[in-house]
């Protein structure tokens, strides 16, 4: 199969990302019109559209870049070799674009001001601790899947492990600094205060070094498989 052009590849991150946002932030404004006050259930509305979503966009443009939409996927899949370097940062820069994008559409189309800048300030002890675990989780997800041969699973692994993320973590699993930024242009349910977002993002780099060491612990070269599983493959015995 031949390699996509990167302009081609950096397009479909740029609308993916736009509309990773514009379910996040849109998601997150019908829950708080639809439930106000009930904030469980404003939360349950937004995991479980933002995990179909997620599960849709990157069975969309996977294909074609990929589907990081998150800066995060971009440095991780660089540091194993998946993605030169100097692409990364334009990777990095229309995943940006993107978000902030989708959040001011999801903005208009609920009759919101174009930009509101969000007053949730999110950046406590816990929410950080919470974003490394996050980030550190869905790194794991998707590159233990790439490296042991299972990539037709990643979109519903995904979309599960974020529309889990959301409830186990305190911070609601942002696990992506181009969301975070693109959040801040939203003061609604999923939004973000700009003073939080250097802390979330350092925290969601920690944890994606965090994952990445996992990784390669666990999966030193592409489709290594656990010692059990190949204890199990119906082709022959494999030695351990």
């Amino acid at each position: 199969m031949p390699r996509v052009a990167l302009w081609r590849r950096l397009v479909a991150e740029f609308l993916g990302s736009t509309l990773l946002a514009t379910i996040v932030v849109g998601s997150g404004i019908a829950a708080q019109n639809l439930s106000p006050g009930s904030t469980g259930l404003e939360l349950l509305e937004n995991a479980l559209v933002t995990g179909a979503g997620l599960f849709v966009i990157i069975l969309i443009f996977g294909a074609v870049s990929g589907a990081h939409f998150n800066p995060v996927v971009s440095l991780v899949d660089a540091v194993l070799g998946g993605t030169s370097w100097r692409q990364v940062w334009s990777y990095v820069a229309v995943q940006v674009a993107g978000c902030v994008t989708g959040a001011i559409l999801a903005n208009i189309m609920f009759a919101s001001a174009v930009v509101s800048w969000s007053t949730h300030h999110r950046a406590s002890g816990p929410h950080l601790v919470s974003e490394v675990l996050a980030t550190a989780g869905l790194v794991l997800v998707i590159f233990s899947l790439a490296r042991n041969g299972k990539h037709a699973f990643t979109p519903a692994a995904v979309g599960a492990y974020i529309t889990a993320a959301y409830f186990f973590t305190s911070s609601t699993s942002f696990a992506n600094p181009a969301i975070t930024v693109g959040r801040m242009f939203s003061n609604s349910f999923a939004g973000i205060a700009p003073v939080s977002v250097p802390a979330f993002i350092l925290a969601q780099l920690v944890g994606a070094a965090a994952g990445l060491g996992a990784v390669k612990v666990l999966y030193p070269s592409p489709l290594d498989r656990p010692v059990a599983s190949r204890r199990r493959d119906p082709a022959g015995p494999t030695s351990s």
